[in-house]
């Protein structure tokens, strides 16, 4: 259930190579890198059963949908198989919905068109949202296509909250995915996510979570 996570700018290659093999080691759902760590987790990860995983238009979301198409093609390309983009908080809150709407459906349709199997999870950073655009923003996701709905990128104002989780389950329902990440750092925070509903949880703490259970 766990994406085991690397987002620092200042990530070397051997700290990528040792997230790989930690991840081989604990069997987690996949690793989270950045777009140009894609193809060294690939090549790490050959054979193993661990996914690659990617961020699109991270950390803020207010890049262009062009861009963002872009990035999710390149990800594509260099062997990614899951994309955690992050929505256009801007453009929700100025409830530009059609806009938000393609953005995502941009990412979902083109980036499934290159390869068969690829998941798309939408980042609200629900810290930077009130909770009616919290719902609106999974109800956008959901209308896209999206795989999953996120909680958070870990860079903003704060990270996953059991109430956020229990939120965006109600909403999407039972067959979306919803993920908790930002600020999970030990077992019983993992826990009470997946009770109030997460399928998925991203973390740079997975080997103490693990190891504490």
């Amino acid at each position: 259930m766990i994406d085991h996570t690397l987002l620092k700018p200042e990530a070397s290659e051997a700290d990528i190579k040792k997230l790989c093999d930690e991840a081989i080691g604990y069997r987690f759902h996949s690793v989270c890198v950045n777009p140009s760590y894609v193809g060294l987790a690939r090549q790490c990860l050959e054979n193993s059963g661990v996914k690659v995983c990617t961020v699109i238009g991270f950390p803020l979301g207010a890049t262009t949908t062009r861009a963002k198409v872009s990035e999710a093609i390149d990800a594509v390309e260099n062997g990614a198989t899951e994309l955690d983009m992050v929505l256009n908080i801007g453009m929700l809150k100025s409830k530009n919905y059609d806009r938000v709407l393609n953005d995502i459906k941009s990412v979902v349709g083109e980036s499934k068109k290159l390869k068969e199997g690829i998941l798309v999870k939408v980042i609200l950073e629900t810290c930077l949202l009130a909770k009616d655009e919290k719902v609106k923003a999974c109800e956008l996701a959901l209308e896209a296509g999206a795989d999953f709905v996120k909680t958070s990128t870990g860079f903003s104002t704060g990270g996953a909250t059991v109430e956020d989780i229990k939120l965006m389950r109600n909403t999407v329902g039972p067959n979306v995915g919803v993920k908790a990440s930002g600020g999970i750092r030990d077992l019983k925070t993992a826990i009470e996510m997946i009770e109030a509903g997460a399928t998925r949880i991203g973390a740079s703490s997975s080997v103490k979570i693990i190891n504490e259970l």
